[in-house]
C-alpha cells in the first residue's frame, strides 16, 4: 500500500512515517511540504530520494498516485487539506485533533463522504495498552456502566520533543516558541486544543457514545501568550459530572517519568472503578468483589491493532471497523465538547453542548 506524507506542521508525521516504513506491506512513495527543509529529516531517515519530495500537494498526488495520505497540518488547516486531498480519491489519516472547529470537522466528513474514501483521525492514546485494557473490561461489564470520567493529560510542553520523542534543549524550545503554531490561537494552538480531544474523545468511547448536556471550562491566561497552557473542563451528563484537565508544563513527560498528577484516566462505573494511566504496566481495578483493588496486567496488543498504520491498512484491506475514537463519528462528539469548552472559556460561563 502506497503512502504519502503531506504537511509536516505536526512532528508526529515522523512517527507515522516510521510505522509505514516498518510495515511489510506498505511503502512511502512521496513527501510533501511547502517548506522543503521540514522534510529533510524524514527524507534522510526513510531514504526518500529527491525526486519523491514535493512542495505542491497536487504534483505529489498526481506523480505518486498513492493509496493513502498521512496529513499533519496545524488544526486550522485540517479541513482545507482534507478537501484538497479527497479530490484525488485517496484514503486519509489525519493526526489529532480532528479539527480546529466543529464546522471544519463537518467539512472534513463531507469531503471524505463525497470521495468514497476512509477518513481516520489518529489519537495516539488509542495505542496505549492501558486504555485498551480499560475499554475491554468496561465492555465486559466489570465496572458496570461508566458514569464518571476523570482525565489529566499533558506534557512539559509541545516543543520539548520532536519525532520519535527526541529531546529538544531548553534554548531551542525558547527559540522556536515565537514562530510555532502550537502557540498561535489562529492556528489552533493551546493545551486545551492539544489535549482535551484525547480526554473527551476516549471518554466518549468509554461512555459508549453518550454526550454531555453542558460544559464549563476555565483556562489560565499566561502573560505574553495568546493561548492557554492549562485548562479544566467539567462536563455535565444526564448521569453525572466528568472532569477533563489539560496541562503544558507537567513536571516530567509521562512517556519518560509519570508526573504528579498522573496522566491518564480514572473511570467510575456503577459496579467499580478503573485507574488507567499512560504507559503503565498495570491498571488498578476496584469491584464489589474486590473493593480493596487489584493490579491487573495490561493486555498485550496484537497485530493488526498495535498502531495506527497497521490498523488503518487492516481496515482498508478487509473492511474491518475502525476502533471507536478513530472514527469521524466519535471524534466529532469530541469536537463538539472542545468547541463548547472554548466558548465557555472565552465567555466565562457554562454553555450547552454545541450541535
Amino acid at each position: 500500500m502506497k503512502f504519502v506524507g503531506i504537511n509536516f506542521d505536526h512532528f508526529h508525521m515522523g512517527d507515522l512515517l516510521r510505522l509505514v516504513s516498518e510495515h511489510p506491506r506498505a511503502e512511502i512513495v512521496g513527501l510533501c511540504d511547502e517548506d522543503p527543509a521540514r522534510m529533510q529529516d524524514a527524507a534522510r531517515n526513510f531514504s526518500i530520494p529527491p525526486e519523491r519530495l514535493f512542495t505542491d500537494y497536487r504534483v505529489c498526488l498526481e506523480q505518486t498516485r498513492p493509496d493513502a495520505a498521512i496529513l499533519c497540518p496545524a488544526p486550522a488547516r485540517h479541513a482545507e487539506y482534507v478537501e484538497n486531498v479527497a479530490q484525488f480519491g485517496v484514503h486519509m489519516l489525519v493526526e489529532k485533533p480532528m479539527a480546529d472547529s466543529l464546522a471544519s470537522a463537518d467539512r472534513m466528513m463531507q469531503a471524505a463522504e463525497a470521495s468514497g474514501k476512509t477518513l481516520m483521525i489518529n489519537w495516539p492514546l488509542v495505542w496505549s495498552a492501558t486504555h485498551r485494557t480499560a475499554k475491554r473490561l468496561i465492555d465486559e461489564g466489570v465496572i458496570g456502566q461508566v458514569s464518571e470520567v476523570h482525565y489529566y493529560g499533558g506534557n512539559r510542553g509541545p516543543l520539548y520533543h520532536g519525532a520519535d520523542k527526541i529531546e529538544v534543549s531548553e534554548d531551542e524550545v525558547q527559540r522556536r516558541k515565537p514562530a510555532s503554531w502550537f502557540y498561535k490561537l489562529a492556528s489552533g494552538g493551546g493545551s486545551l486544543r492539544d489535549y482535551l480531544g484525547y480526554g473527551v474523545t476516549l471518554g466518549t468511547w468509554f461512555m459508549d457514545g453518550r454526550k454531555p448536556l453542558e460544559v464549563t471550562t476555565v483556562v489560565d491566561e499566561p502573560v505574553g501568550l495568546e493561548v492557554d497552557e492549562h485548562s479544566v473542563t467539567v462536563a455535565r451528563y444526564e448521569h453525572g459530572l466528568s472532569k477533563f484537565e489539560t496541562r503544558w508544563g507537567t513536571f516530567t513527560d509521562p512517556w519518560t517519568l509519570q508526573p504528579q498528577p498522573l496522566c491518564g484516566f480514572v473511570l467510575v462505573g456503577s459496579a467499580g472503578t478503573i485507574g488507567s494511566f499512560d504507559y503503565a504496566p498495570t491498571i488498578r481495578v476496584q469491584t464489589k468483589a474486590n473493593p480493596e483493588g487489584l493490579e491487573v496486567p495490561v493486555d498485550v496488543l496484537e497485530a493488526p491493532h498495535r498502531n495506527a498504520i497497521e490498523h488503518f491498512i487492516h481496515h482498508l484491506e478487509t473492511g474491518a471497523p475502525l476502533l471507536g475514537p478513530l472514527t469521524t463519528a466519535t471524534s466529532r462528539i469530541g469536537q463538539q465538547i472542545i468547541d463548547s469548552a472554548l466558548l465557555s472559556a472565552r465567555e466565562k460561563r457554562t454553555v450547552k453542548l454545541l450541535e
